[in-house]
């Protein structure tokens, strides 16, 4: 065994002649444990509410999205864009348009975001998961043509699910300069009704300016005839999503953007990456403080062997030997604290996952009744190192502590 770890192992655990300094121990193992605890508790929570996001976004957006690098629309019938779409890992894909037009109902208007999609858009997403009414997901027929709005936009236009009398939708024309004499000459206009449903993904991103129609009508109203905004993806289960994306990039070249569902909303994920970095620091900071305990109770320790650490010297243990003595006391106090922090923080995560004991406020009012939990294994490794770096960067003043005493155990 280790000469030191052997030695501060005893000191850790044997009856001091002060008990203050068992005390002081005991205090500084609860602050590690403590800070380990609001650790893992804080990134779990940071974790569940992300995959929470992401679920809200499973239903609406594809598992990738191929869209062009530096313009809006590419042509339907690239040879890359062909290529890409045969690949053998693909089960299957859709085009889709996306434009902002002007919707219209009696005397309210409104900015949106078509998309036109294609028939089999309803096999790609699990876009049923989201509608709500008692129609069906329907974009045109013999008749009419339908369009399907969040219910944000549902609500401001105060038109109801089934409204009695058509939407109209402006966009405008391609070429030519808006006419002051006639200004709807100059937007190519399209009535929509409702089939009977709209949907709810629970972000205003898209319930608050989202309208879905087929893409034939979205290429009328733009005047992009075999034209598309981004082709949307399906793998084949069991395919890894990495190694589709690399085999997609490959294929089509840096004239598109390849993307997951992350980077699909990359603006939303970063905020929650930057709020549990922010919130790392601050833990990261709060352990630090709780370290300070450490090295008082391990000055006393210090003084407390100053005999023993003459004696070790005198039977032939350096300095340094000894030094590493009270270091590793140190560690080891932290190590317990951090342990013990861990320990109780993942049984924690693990009950509330299960019994949802911290709720979010009032029943219903929220997406979930209960805060959101999720560990990863990563995180545990990330505290685990966190706590040990910090306190051993915090305990390392203490071997020129030791080594003065020493010199005066000499004198």
């Amino acid at each position: 065994m280790n000469f030191p770890f052997f030695i501060a192992r005893r000191y850790l655990f044997a009856k001091k002649s002060h008990n203050v300094i068992n005390v002081i121990s005991a205090i500084s193992v609860a602050g590690i444990m403590l800070a380990s605890f609001a650790l893992i508790c804080t990134l779990s929570v940071f974790n569940g509410f992300h995959n929470l996001v992401e679920s809200l976004f499973k239903d609406f957006d594809p598992e990738i999205k191929v869209v062009p690098a530096g313009r809006k629309f590419f042509n339907k019938d690239d040879e890359r864009i062909l290529k890409a779409s045969s690949l053998d890992f693909i089960e299957m894909s859709t085009f889709t348009l996306e434009e902002q037009a002007l919707i219209s109902f009696k005397s309210k208007q409104e900015i949106v975001m078509i998309k036109g999609v294609e028939d089999t858009y309803h096999d790609l997403v699990n876009i049923e998961n989201l509608l709500k009414g008692n129609g069906i997901f329907m974009l045109k027929d013999e008749v009419c043509n339908y369009g399907i709005m969040g219910i944000g936009l549902m609500n401001r236009l105060n038109c109801g699910i089934n409204p009695a009398y058509p939407l109209r939708l402006y966009v405008p024309k391609k070429e030519g300069n808006i006419s002051m004499n006639n200004p709807a000459a100059s937007f190519n206009q399209a009535d929509i009704f409702s089939p009977g449903v709209i949907f709810r993904v629970e972000q205003e991103k898209y319930d608050d300016s989202y309208v879905i129609i087929s893409l034939e009508l979205a290429q009328q109203l733009t005047d992009r005839a075999n034209e598309a905004s981004a082709l949307e993806i399906k793998i084949k289960e069991g395919t890894s999503l990495r190694k589709a994306i690399r085999n997609l990039k490959s294929v089509l070249g840096p004239d598109f953007d390849v993307q997951d569902r992350i980077r699909q909303q990359q603006d939303i994920f970063k905020v929650f990456k930057l709020e549990k970095f922010i919130s790392y620091l601050f833990l990261t900071f709060i352990l630090l403080i709780a370290c300070f305990n450490i090295i008082g109770s391990l000055i006393m320790l210090i003084v407390e062997k100053q005999q023993d650490a003459g004696l070790l010297e005198s039977m032939g243990a350096s300095r340094k030997t000894i030094e590493r003595i009270f270091i590793t006391n140190g560690v080891l106090i932290s190590l317990i604290g951090a342990v013990s922090g861990l320990i109780l923080g993942v049984i924690a995560v693990l009950l509330q996952q299960k019994y949802g004991f911290i709720s979010l406020g009032s029943q219903g009012s929220f997406i979930v009744d209960a805060y959101p939990v999720s560990i990863q294994i990563k995180d545990i490794i990330l505290v685990l190192v966190t706590v040990l770096v910090v306190s051993f960067l915090s305990v390392r003043p203490i071997g020129p502590i030791a080594r003065r005493f020493i010199r005066k155990s000499e004198g």
